[in-house]
């Protein structure tokens, strides 16, 4: 089957996940290696083939369009199972090397495990990770059918035959544009307002859209209007909510750059307890060999102060 003529290539998909991330052209090109005219050509010849604009540049950066956000969304799956397909590749050429198969949430695989990664490559350099970045609620179902060694999760709770150690603390926060009329309230937003209020979410399964949804029906508001849109990604959320679409609850990790640089405004709320814990999650009494407790290890080393 030939591939699809509006598919961009692997690169160009990747350049643009890199602009949602930065928020700048100049930056995104600069960590792929490039000069920033041949980035520009790059995402204008992928607008030309997609057929709709994917970014919008200014004096103090670039953002993603409403269509870019929702390409980014769907680019992001590309992009991580072609990660996996190269480390299948890899661990095939060398047959000796250890494999680990980890299972990652999504905030935790964006803004936590690199660092992880990182410590644990220094310590196993000979080692294969292969990594599939998805929601909690699969990471579980992956841990339990055997098909991932390892999962990392965000939430309170694990499924029956699993067990967790945790690994890092967030908060989840509230946060709208410059021109919503929430970010130039002198209150909080109220429990009550905020359950009345459709909000840009996480799909169900996601560890954020849980602990929201759990600590709102846990103070009774049950019937809820519905989402204005269910993205699987937090950097297409982000760039929703600065396009002014509406506000998000997404976790503190992700928004502490876009939040210092003065692209979202956080809300304070009242009568809502959103901090929750971020943890490993293994099969209950399953005896780790060495491999995998070098990456408990590397999540020690490495925990956020």
């Amino acid at each position: 089957m030939p591939l699809p003529p509006r598919v961009p290539e692997l690169g160009a998909l990747d350049l643009l996940l890199s602009v949602a991330r930065l928020g700048s052209l100049g930056k995104a090109a600069r960590e792929r290696g490039i000069s920033q005219p041949a980035a520009a050509s790059r995402i204008r010849n992928m607008e030309r083939l997609i057929g709709v604009p994917l970014i919008v540049r200014s004096n103090v950066g670039s953002r993603l369009t409403d269509q870019g956000a929702m390409i980014a969304d769907w680019a992001r799956r590309v992009v991580d199972a072609a990660g996996e397909l190269d480390a299948g590749i890899e661990a095939l050429r060398n047959e000796q090397a250890t494999r680990i198969r980890l299972a990652c949430s999504m905030t935790i695989a964006e803004y936590l495990l690199p660092g992880w990664l990182s410590e644990l490559r220094r310590r196993l350099p000979t080692t294969t990770i292969g990594l599939q970045v998805i929601n909690s609620a699969t990471v579980a179902e992956l841990l339990l059918s055997g098909e991932a060694d390892l999962g990392f999760a965000e939430g309170a709770e694990v499924s029956e035959g699993l067990e967790s150690h945790v690994v890092a603390r967030d908060e989840l926060l509230l946060v709208v544009p410059h021109n919503n009329v929430w970010a130039h309230r002198r209150s909080p937003v109220t429990a009550h307002a905020l359950a009345g209020t459709p909000l840009i979410s996480r799909e169900p399964g996601s560890g954020t859209r849980y602990t929201l949804d759990h600590e709102l029906e846990r103070l009774g508001y049950v019937d809820r209007p519905e989402p204005i849109m269910e993205l699987s990604s937090t950097t297409a959320i982000k760039a929703a909510v600065e396009a002014g679409i509406g506000p998000a609850v997404l976790s503190s990790l992700a928004l502490a750059e876009d939040v210092a640089r003065g692209k979202l405004v956080v809300v304070p709320t009242s009568g809502l307890d959103l901090r929750r814990t971020l943890r490993l999650v293994v099969r209950a009494g399953e005896r780790l060999p060495p491999v995998l407790r070098d990456v408990v290890a590397a999540t020690k080393t490495m925990q956020p102060a």
